[in-house]
């Protein structure tokens, strides 16, 4: 997990994406957002997302870029930072918020597979749930108490499963 830490007194550096991306054929376009939400992304605007800056999320982005020249389009990646605690607390939140329900679907979702009768349609979804987590967890860029409650109940369903279910993650 990246977890960024900053100061109070400065912004946070993010890397920015901007791009036009011709809208048909609609296979780029879509290939295209769908990387970026599986990324984790901000979004500015329209053709401009952001994500706290790392080597990875460099990296990522650049890919994208990438994508979009071969696809036609434009795109450039810039490094950024907000002018404004605000700004940086406004994309820190949503940033945020979408992993915390992220995570929260995890925990409904482990709490549910309790109740399944079939031990193994428990271990399967054990499973499938242990995969979404490491998605999710690779996009989670700032500390948030919502992944605890996740850890939690996907322990909690482990601990349901017989002895050869519980292997390391």
């Amino acid at each position: 997990m990246d977890l960024e830490s900053t100061s109070d007194e400065r912004p946070d550096k993010w890397v920015m994406l901007v791009y036009r991306i011709p809208r048909e054929p609609s296979t780029p376009r879509i290939a295209v957002w769908r990387k970026l939400r599986k990324y984790g992304v901000f979004q500015l605007a329209d053709g401009v997302v952001v994500l706290p800056a790392s080597p990875r999320t460099r990296e990522q982005l650049d890919w994208v870029a990438e994508e979009v020249v071969e696809a036609g389009g434009q795109a450039e990646v810039w490094t950024a930072a907000p002018t404004t605690k605000d700004q940086r607390d406004r994309m820190r939140a949503k940033v945020s918020a979408d992993r915390a329900a992220e995570y929260d679907e995890i925990t409904d979702a482990a709490e549910a597979a309790r109740a399944l009768p079939d031990p193994a349609g428990r271990t399967r979804k054990l499973t499938q749930l242990r995969r979404r987590m490491r998605e999710i967890d690779k996009r989670t860029f700032f500390p948030i108490a919502q992944r605890d409650g996740a850890e939690a109940a996907l322990t909690e369903l482990a601990a349901r499963e017989p002895a050869q279910a519980q292997v390391p993650r």
